[in-house]
């Protein structure tokens, strides 16, 4: 579920991304921004199932978020595509709110249920 999740909040950075900055969105536009992110987000995935860690937890939320923040920003600038410092600055904060933050509420909700 979490694959799922992480991969849908990808898809939403870059929506945000694209109409932030283009005002309009077209599948095309959102696909050139989002495949360097989600193919870092399944890298993430890849190394999580290889070390058997739940996807739930908020280690695995910074595998996965550094795991796609990095990779993402080196496929893109292997393929031609902006790395400038401020778009670093801007996705490094926003995946890490989009990736992290959902787990942070999952565990306090768990732990609040567990001691009740």
């Amino acid at each position: 579920m979490w694959l799922l999740i992480d991969l849908l909040l990808v898809g939403v950075f870059a929506v945000i991304g694209r109409l932030s900055h283009y005002g309009s969105l077209t599948f095309g536009g959102w696909w050139e921004t989002a495949w360097p992110f989600l193919a870092g987000a399944l890298l993430a995935w890849a190394v999580l199932t290889i070390r058997r860690r739940p996807g739930a937890t908020i280690a695995a939320g910074v595998v996965v978020w550094l795991t796609t923040l990095i990779g993402g920003m080196l496929l893109r600038q292997l393929s031609g595509q902006g790395t400038a410092i401020p778009f670093v600055v801007v996705a490094t904060l926003t995946l890490c709110a989009l990736l992290l933050l959902p787990r942070v509420v999952v565990g306090l909700v768990a732990r609040r249920r567990s001691s009740d």
